[in-house]
């Protein structure tokens, strides 16, 4: 019988594919430059900032104050984001589904920003059959802080050695461990069925 009663899911890339790539191979058409731009300035640090629940608008303005010539491209960000989303990963998505219907307790603690959140509600009803989502801009916390899986943990009752959390940012998976959780790092959704098995957690 498995000592894991919780199971916990980012969503970015674990259930969801995101790919800023898909608007700016078509915005920045040269490799390099566009290699540049997403590893260097519009990077996943940035975004960060708006996870933690800073505005857009502020965080453009910081970010072209640094790059006044990438202004037009660093702006392009947010009025594309919904397109770096393209839909779900289906295989993951169902075994979500499938932990819920036999009972599992299933929530999900994910870096995301206050104002885009309420789009993936309305696009993936899958988190609607969730027990419940911590969502870092609301709460003002992200992923690495051990703040923030302290209290995703304290705010759904659940115990730290009884979670079994799946990311697919290693950091992430550090933080949670250092926290008392159980973390297995994503990478597909097979390995991540493997690694529920390993918990004693089967998948039918």
């Amino acid at each position: 019988m498995s000592d894991i009663r919780h199971i916990v899911f980012d969503l970015g890339r674990v259930l969801f594919r995101w790919d800023p790539e898909i608007v700016y191979r078509r915005l920045i058409p040269d490799e390099a430059r566009r290699r540049r731009f997403l590893d260097e300035i519009c990077t996943g640090v940035w975004l960060l900032e708006t996870d933690r629940g800073m505005s857009w608008k502020e965080s453009e303005d910081r970010l072209i104050a640094r790059y006044p010539d990438e202004a037009e491209m660093i702006r392009a960000f947010r009025p594309n984001w919904e397109e770096m989303l393209p839909g779900e990963i289906e295989e993951s998505v169902a075994v979500v589904d499938a932990l819920i219907a036999g009972g599992a307790d299933v929530t999900a603690l994910t870096n995301w920003a206050a104002d885009t959140f309420p789009i993936a509600e309305e696009r993936f009803p899958v988190l609607g059959r969730m027990r419940g989502i911590t969502v870092s801009a609301r709460v003002g916390l992200v992923k690495p802080d051990p703040s923030i899986f302290a209290l995703h943990a304290r705010t759904f009752g659940l115990e730290p050695e009884a979670i079994l959390f799946f990311d697919d940012n290693p950091h992430n998976i550090e933080g949670a461990r250092k926290s008392g959780w159980n973390a297995e790092l994503f990478t597909e959704p097979s390995r991540m069925k493997a690694d529920l098995a390993r918990h004693g957690i089967e998948i039918a």
